[in-house]
């Protein structure tokens, strides 16, 4: 039996690490400078160490089963502490490099200030453009460490905590009929061309129900994917969309908020029971204050 104290050899993890990024023998093997048969060796390893398996075949695929995903979470933050804590020994300055995940709109229309904020701190960033269930998916394996999201609950696994809460709109061309009114409610929209978000995602659901709820008879929509596509859509006259309040519509678009759609929480994300690096708690502070 290996000694449990490998399990913190560098090696081990650093290999496990490459392989859960690309589920790729070949692909972490060259990432690492590395022949196969010794990356896989590496892995091999840790499973035995662990007495896990770590990961599994999928069809032709590879996958983290659920241990594997927590082996890979705790990798990463094991290492980034060891990198730390060998930079301060050594009377260096600690990197400050922090991977935040997020939506699109959130990058464009919600997180610019926080982000220069940090930035002018010192802090160095690694942003990844993701989905919200992908997004949060990033944090629990370790790829991300904080995320900033759309989720009414946190998932198993992670904690956080409501940032801000927006309504959900109506984006309609200024020179459209219903642009000038002082509200609008869903039934208005009725025989209005939308344009939403491919089918699956949350909003896509969300309108489809409350649609059929009031008996509104919409027309086929027009699918988009982004919240900037959409406005552009909308601004380019061919059909109504529902955004999110953070949104900021360019000229000729206006935004209206549909009560029967109700609000959306954006949620900042961090893996349950790790311990946040200084930088992570430090962009957490600069997006709560740019939501304050």
């Amino acid at each position: 039996m290996l000694s449990e104290l490998q399990i913190l050899d560098s090696e081990l993890l650093g290999a496990f690490v490459a392989f859960s990024e690309t589920l790729n023998f070949t692909h972490a093997a060259r990432q690492l400078h590395l022949s196969q048969p010794a990356l896989f060796e590496r892995i091999r390893r840790l499973g035995q160490v662990l007495e896990t398996p770590l990961y599994e075949r999928s069809g032709r695929a590879l996958r983290l089963t659920e241990q594997g995903q927590r082996v890979a979470a705790f990798a990463r933050e094991s290492l980034r502490r060891t990198d730390g804590f060998l930079r301060e020994l050594r009377g260096q300055t600690p990197l400050k490099t922090v991977t935040l995940a997020a939506g699109e709109g959130a990058f464009l229309y919600t997180l610019g200030a926080a982000l220069a904020r940090y930035a002018r701190g010192g802090g160095a960033l690694n942003l990844l453009t993701l989905g919200a269930a992908n997004a949060a998916e990033a944090v629990r394996t370790g790829q991300a460490d904080l995320a900033f999201t759309i989720l009414d609950v946190p998932p198993p696994g992670l904690m956080g905590e409501e940032i801000l809460r927006v309504p959900m709109c109506a984006a309609i061309p200024a020179r459209h009929p219903l642009a000038k009114r002082a509200k609008i409610r869903l039934e208005d929209l009725e025989g209005a061309r939308l344009i939403l978000p491919p089918t699956g995602r949350l909003y896509r659901d969300l309108v489809a129900r409350f649609a059929a709820k009031g008996g509104a008879d919409l027309k086929p929509p027009l699918e988009a994917d982004g919240w900037p596509l959409m406005l552009a859509f909308v601004r380019a006259g061919l059909g109504v969309a529902i955004v999110n309040g953070s949104c900021a519509p360019p000229a000729g678009v206006k935004l209206f908020p549909i009560k029967e759609l109700g609000t959306v929480a954006y949620r900042l994300l961090w893996r349950k029971g790790s311990e946040l690096s200084e930088g992570a708690r430090e962009l957490r502070d600069a997006i709560r204050l740019g939501a304050s």
